[in-house]
């Protein structure tokens, strides 16, 4: 098992939401399955760019919502967990001086979290057209987490910061940043098909925010055909979430 350095500091200003987490660690190149990706304890580190807060902190304020209204549903402290770990191994990627490095830790925690959320509506949701979006969720990105995982075994990241780290750094923050606040709205709609797409609408927005980052600043031909592959496929998804929220009388995140 290689063990990965830690980005300098570049992005201490710009991480500053609930969903930064102090013990972000290097993520594991051999992953344990194919849906769960272990981190391991860096040997190498330097300043911690989401020092200050813990891991509690992301999963308290994704339950704010619920605060109001008691303890959260079985349905929301679901999708709270799926988040919480997303955000986790999200992170690690952020971290990463690599850019192509990056995108596939970085996407690789965000499609577990697809595949997650995925199942949580087949558990919880009954409207036919939400559950059969979820389970194409489920065909098309468990094959991309297997591709990313085997990619990242062979690709550690680099030792230290290149030219376009900083800026990819930032992109990538900005575009957490936003995705959390949506997805947080989302999930937290009392409605298991509603809570579904709201959540899922801006998660797959992130995807895509994250694609045209790696686009603008990778340079591996796998990552970057990757990159446009989830464009592709999830810019149709997309629209399609948007017209089913707002045929459903739900609020459109953004719109």
């Amino acid at each position: 098992m290689k063990t990965l350095k830690r980005a300098p500091a570049i992005l201490a200003a710009s991480i500053i939401t609930a969903m930064a987490l102090s013990a972000c660690q290097p993520a594991n190149e051999q992953a344990a399955s194919e849906n769960t990706v272990e981190p391991t304890t860096a040997t190498n580190t330097t300043v911690d760019p989401h020092a200050g807060h813990d891991r509690g902190d992301t999963a308290m304020a994704m339950n704010d919502d619920s605060a109001h209204h008691g303890s959260a549903s079985p349905m929301l402290q679901e999708y709270t967990d799926s988040m919480t770990q997303m955000h986790n191994e999200m992170m690690m990627g952020m971290a990463y001086n690599d850019p192509d490095s990056a995108f596939a830790q970085g996407m690789l925690g965000h499609h577990i979290g697809a595949v997650d959320m995925a199942k949580i509506e087949l558990k919880y949701g009954t409207d036919p057209e939400m559950r059969a979006l979820a389970q194409e969720i489920i065909d098309a990105q468990q094959p991309e987490i297997k591709q990313m995982q085997k990619w990242l075994e062979s690709h550690p990241d680099i030792s230290a910061p290149i030219a376009e780290t900083g800026a990819m750094q930032q992109a990538y923050a900005q575009g957490m940043n936003a995705m959390h606040d949506e997805m947080m709205l989302g999930i937290a709609d009392p409605v298991a098909d509603m809570a579904f797409a709201r959540g899922m609408l801006p998660h797959y927005k992130g995807a895509v925010d994250m694609a045209q980052v790696q686009l603008q600043y990778g340079k591996d031909p796998e990552m970057r055909q990757l990159a446009q592959q989830i464009i592709d496929a999830q810019q149709p998804e997309i629209e399609q979430m948007q017209k089913w929220i707002k045929t459903n009388g739900g609020p459109v995140p953004g719109a």
